[in-house]
């Protein structure tokens, strides 16, 4: 079954091209999240007044890969500690949100912040319900591919 899901961990140009390594995830899209102004843009919420995160939606079969294994990857990507942003990117707008579409996206996420919890870390992921997606500017999507290179913010680091 196609299902998707919207994750907003920093730059959304590293959280796709991580997630899109991910076998089972068919398709992404960047773009923003959780605002209160309609069709925001980049320069928009880079100002950081829009209320909107970077948030990557990621299209994935679930039949070869579980919404556990989806989340277990974006926490393993970004710095999910960090409460003022990712890395050296600060602001609202690059924290870190779960925006689940159905009940068991919530279930696993709320499972795995628990784990990970458990494990001593200090989860500061949101988990919020899906809302309107505002697609980002074409020449945002699949940046690292179109200019071959690699993120600088967003390295996989194996916890589970």
């Amino acid at each position: 079954m196609i299902k998707t899901i919207f994750l907003a961990a920093g730059c959304f140009w590293g959280v796709q091209y991580q997630m899109l390594k991910l076998d089972g995830v068919v398709d992404s899209e960047v773009g923003f999240m959780g605002g209160y102004i309609d069709h925001p843009t980049y320069e928009d919420v880079c100002r950081g007044n829009t209320g909107h995160y970077e948030t990557v939606k990621i299209v994935y079969d679930s039949d070869k890969v579980s919404d556990e294994d989806v989340l277990k990857r974006y926490f393993e990507i970004h710095d999910f500690e960090q409460a003022d942003g990712q890395g050296p990117d600060i602001g609202l707008q690059y924290l870190s949100v779960i925006f689940y579409t159905d009940k068991e996206q919530k279930v696993a996420a709320a499972k795995l912040m628990e784990r990970l919890k458990e494990l001593h870390y200090k989860v500061r992921t949101r988990l919020e319900p899906a809302s309107e997606f505002w697609p980002a500017e074409s020449y945002h999507q699949h940046y690292y591919e179109k200019k071959s290179g690699q993120p600088y913010c967003h390295v996989r680091k194996r916890i589970f």
